[in-house]
């Protein structure tokens, strides 16, 4: 991996667009405003970078190191971030709409009022993630690890959680509108208030979870004959 010092970086920022910088070490630097749209990152390392308000749109970022690196605000709809690692990273009110983020670790991150429509996180690992108030309306989140996840007051208007994984997530007030949880896991999931007009829940498990009405569910007896 390639490590630069601050006059190399300075000097490669200033080049035309789109860059090449594949493989490259700008940990702990600090980012904001820079113009990294369509640009090649891939397996790169920003890792406790400052990136406020940067721009990351339709950037090639696959496999790259994000992890706690501080994304307040920044632009990178489109993002191919497949396999990114972006645990512990400030992501509040970033824009990551139509992003591709399949099998991405966003572990404990902060998402709130973050933009994610038409996402693509699929098998994504969300766990203790806060995206209260985020839209994730029409995202793809199918077999996500959602386990733990503050999705309070989220868009999720026809979302489509097959199969994700919400144990004990925070859906109060959420917005389920059609949304497809089937075959979800919502064992312990509190959705006091939430909307889940035409959601699909056939096959979901609702053991212990709170429902819309502040009720816990509890499966009703298996009966024994005989």
């Amino acid at each position: 991996m390639s490590t630069l010092s601050p006059f190399q970086i300075f000097d490669l920022l200033n080049r035309p667009r789109p860059l090449w910088l594949v493989k490259i070490d700008l940990s702990g630097t600090s980012l904001y405003w820079v113009d990294f749209s369509e640009c090649k990152l891939g397996m790169s390392n920003f890792s406790r970078a400052d990136l406020n308000w940067s721009n990351f749109a339709g950037a090639d970022m696959r496999r790259s190191d994000l992890s706690m690196s501080n994304l307040f605000e920044a632009h990178m709809q489109r993002a191919n971030l497949n396999e990114a690692n972006l645990s512990r990273a400030n992501l509040t009110r970033a824009d990551l709409g139509k992003a591709d983020l399949v099998e991405a670790i966003i572990v404990e991150a902060n998402l709130s009022r973050a933009s994610l429509s038409k996402a693509i996180l699929i098998r994504a690992n969300l766990n203790n993630c806060i995206l209260n108030r985020a839209d994730l309306s029409k995202a793809n989140l199918a077999n996500a690890n959602l386990s733990g996840a503050d999705l309070s007051m989220a868009n999720l208007f026809d979302a489509n959680l097959t199969g994700a994984n919400l144990t004990g997530a925070n859906l109060v007030k959420a917005d389920l509108t059609a949304a497809n949880l089937s075959n979800a896991n919502l064992s312990g999931a509190d959705l006091t208030g939430a909307e889940l007009t035409d959601a699909n829940l056939e096959g979901a498990n609702l053991e212990g979870a709170t429902l819309v009405n502040g009720e816990v569910f509890q499966p009703p007896p298996i009966s024994i004959d005989g």
